[in-house]
């Protein structure tokens, strides 16, 4: 069994790592690390664990390896800390704040002989496994065309709208200031296409729309080329319903090959793989699965090797792509705005 430490205690550390965490027969939380004193109490409460405000006392508290699931900016110093202190990493995405952020991380880590691994949990769902073995398996042919799409409001514009004054959702928010939907989140596409078509991305281009008042586009489209001749585009929103008082999502993968397709959707609960033999009806799930990336996290640290987790090198490339994707929307808009 190995021993973890938490860095960062929000929303996806609550619903998502620490259920992982401490179902899993591979491991036990060791310590919490959260820089916030007034939550301190109650996280130890919760989990039963020392939680720490000190960085250096976190650290020295006795395991092995440490999950990282605070906020963007401040990946990178946190990773640097732990390889200060010898620890192993799983680090949520987006990996870094800019790509000198994200190799000074891998560098750091592996001269220091640690390893380290986005956390891209979507690989994990049966779903994408399945997926991944349908292509590897050439089920439908040589995969062509994959449309991953992702729309949906991050929770709302605001924290309530039962009565004005209006609270901003912080959380989306959060987000937006840090680059928008394809650094926050669609950076899980853009690792599945790679994933799945075991095929690099040779160029890209992008479109966005502005829908909300942010300096990142919050309606995005993001279209790759891949040494294979395969074309992806992923499509993603957070301003999809955002001020809809019933909003509704979409979220779908959609695979051509040359003898059928694959199609997902998770609102409809349908998966299933048409070809000329007829249609096959796969199981449902989910796409995210938590659990499955910490059963190969343990076999990746029991082995030191990276198994079938993501690298750094995966969260460096998917980073890469989505960030400087926005960042061209935000510069066009910027000289169509001065001219």
């Amino acid at each position: 069994m190995f021993r973890l430490g938490l860095m960062g205690c929000g929303a996806v550390a609550g619903y998502g790592h620490l259920p992982a965490i401490t179902k899993s027969p591979d491991f036990e939380l060791a310590a919490i690390y959260e820089p916030d004193p007034a939550r301190t109490k109650k996280l130890q409460s919760d989990y039963g664990v020392p939680v720490y405000t000190d960085v250096d006392a976190f650290f020295q508290a006795g395991f092995e390896a440490v999950v990282i699931t605070s906020p963007a900016p401040h990946h990178c110093r946190n990773v640097l800390d732990a390889a200060r202190f010898g620890k192993h990493v799983l680090c949520e995405k987006p990996l870094a704040a800019d790509e000198w952020q994200a190799v000074e991380m891998i560098e750091t880590m592996e001269k220091q002989g640690l390893l380290l691994f986005t956390a891209f949990d979507y690989r994990f769902s049966p779903v994408a496994l399945t997926i991944k073995r349908m292509v590897a398996e050439g089920l439908i042919g040589e995969v062509r065309s994959l449309r991953l799409c992702y729309i949906w409001n991050l929770h709302g514009k605001y924290a309530s709208s039962e009565a004005p004054p209006y609270q901003l959702n912080m959380r989306r928010s959060g987000r937006m200031l840090e680059g928008g939907p394809m650094v926050d989140c669609g950076v899980h596409q853009i690792d599945l296409a790679r994933w799945w078509l075991g095929s690099e991305v040779t160029s890209y281009t992008s479109e966005g729309a502005w829908v909300d008042e942010y300096e990142a586009p919050d309606h995005m489209y993001l279209h790759m080329q891949h040494a294979s001749g395969a074309h992806t585009m992923v499509e993603i929103s957070y301003s999809y319903c955002f001020t809809a008082k019933e909003p509704i999502s979409h979220f779908t993968y959609q695979l051509v090959g040359t003898e059928g397709i694959i199609y997902y959707d998770r609102e409809a609960k349908r998966f299933e793989m048409r070809t000329s033999a007829g249609t096959t009806t796969f199981p449902f799930a989910k796409e995210k699965h938590f659990s499955g990336m910490y059963d190969e996290f343990a076999k990746a640290l029991e082995s030191r090797s990276p198994q079938n987790m993501p690298t750094g090198e995966d969260g460096l490339i998917a980073t890469r792509i989505a960030r400087s994707a926005t960042e061209e929307l935000i510069r066009r808009r910027h000289n169509r705005i001065e001219q």
